[in-house]
C-alpha cells in the first residue's frame, strides 16, 4: 500500500462517521462531495466541537442529502460550556440530522481547557444524550480512568450508548466500553508505524463493535500522509483494516456498516 498511492475500490457502501467538513480546505466542497461519491462513502457525520462552529455543522446537514452531523463541545473547549450553550445544543438536536451528542470527552494531554471543567461539561452532555436519547461521540485522551469511572456511571442510563472515537487509549479502556455497550472507532492511525497500540486495540475489538472514520482533516492514512485527510480516504483505512485482521475487506465493511446504522439510525 505504501507504494501504490491508490485509493482501493471497494464495492460496499461506507458510512463516515467522524469528520470535520467545515475545517477542510484543499478542495471546493462540490468536488470533495463529488470524490466522496465516486469513493463509495454513501453517508457523512459532521461533528461539531464547539458553539462557533454549531450553525456550520447544521448549514452543511441542511444543503446537503446525505450529510448528517452532530452537536456539542469537545473537552478543548469545555471552558466554553454554559446554560445558553445547553440550551442550543438541546434546540438543535431536535434536527432530525443531528444523529449524537458530540464530541465531548476528556483530554488531559494538552489541558485546553481545566480538568474540573471538562469533567463538568462531559457529564453535563451525558445528561442531554440521556434525556434527549441519543448516542454520543466521545473523545478521550490520556484520560482512561476518569472516562472509565463517568461511563460507568452513565451507562446504565444511556440507553443508545455511543463511540470512543479516534481510538488511541490504554486496552483497559477499550474493554470497559466494549463491556458497557460502546463502539469503537478507528481511522487511519491504524496505518501508521508506531500505531502498535492502537492496532492492539482494534485487534481485541469484536467485529461487531467496529466503526470507520477519518477525523478529517487530520491523520491522513498511509499511503497519503502529508495531505489533507477526507472521508474519500476510508477505502484505505478499510482496506488496511480488513488485512491486519484477515478479513475479506468487502464483508467487514457489510458488518461495519451494520453497525453505523443500528448506532446512529440514519
Amino acid at each position: 500500500m505504501k507504494k501504490n498511492k491508490v485509493i482501493p475500490r471497494l464495492s460496499t457502501p461506507i458510512i463516515e462517521t467522524h469528520c470535520h467538513l467545515d475545517y477542510l480546505k484543499e478542495l471546493p466542497l462540490d468536488t470533495l462531495l463529488s470524490k466522496c461519491i465516486e469513493n463509495n462513502i454513501e453517508k457523512i457525520i459532521t461533528i461539531a466541537v464547539e458553539p462557533d462552529n454549531f450553525q456550520q455543522v447544521l448549514k452543511l446537514i441542511n444543503e446537503n442529502e446525505f450529510i448528517y452531523g452532530t452537536q456539542g463541545v469537545h473537552p478543548h473547549q469545555a471552558i466554553t460550556y454554559n446554560n445558553n450553550v445547553k440550551d442550543e445544543i438541546i434546540k438543535n438536536s431536535k434536527h432530525k440530522k443531528v444523529l449524537a451528542i458530540g464530541e465531548i470527552g476528556l483530554d488531559y494531554h494538552y489541558n485546553k481547557s481545566p480538568k474540573d471543567k471538562q469533567i463538568e461539561a462531559f457529564e453535563a452532555q451525558l445528561e442531554l444524550a440521556c434525556a434527549e436519547n441519543l448516542p454520543v461521540v466521545i473523545h478521550s485522551r490520556d484520560a482512561e480512568d476518569d472516562t472509565i469511572t463517568i461511563l460507568e456511571k452513565f451507562a446504565p442510563r444511556l440507553l443508545q450508548k455511543g463511540v470512543i472515537h479516534s481510538f488511541t487509549s490504554e486496552i483497559r479502556l477499550a474493554k470497559k466500553a466494549i463491556e458497557l455497550g460502546f463502539y469503537l472507532g478507528f481511522n487511519g492511525i491504524i496505518t501508521f508505524k508506531n500505531a502498535e497500540n492502537v492496532r492492539a486495540a482494534l485487534k481485541i475489538t469484536p467485529l461487531s463493535k467496529l466503526l470507520l472514520e477519518t477525523d478529517s482533516p487530520y491523520l491522513t492514512p498511509v499511503p497519503f500522509r502529508g495531505k489533507e485527510n477526507a472521508p474519500y480516504y476510508l477505502p484505505c483505512v478499510a482496506q488496511y483494516m480488513a488485512d491486519f485482521l484477515n478479513h475479506d475487506c468487502e464483508e467487514l465493511l457489510k458488518q461495519i456498516h451494520q453497525n453505523s446504522m443500528s448506532l446512529f439510525k440514519f
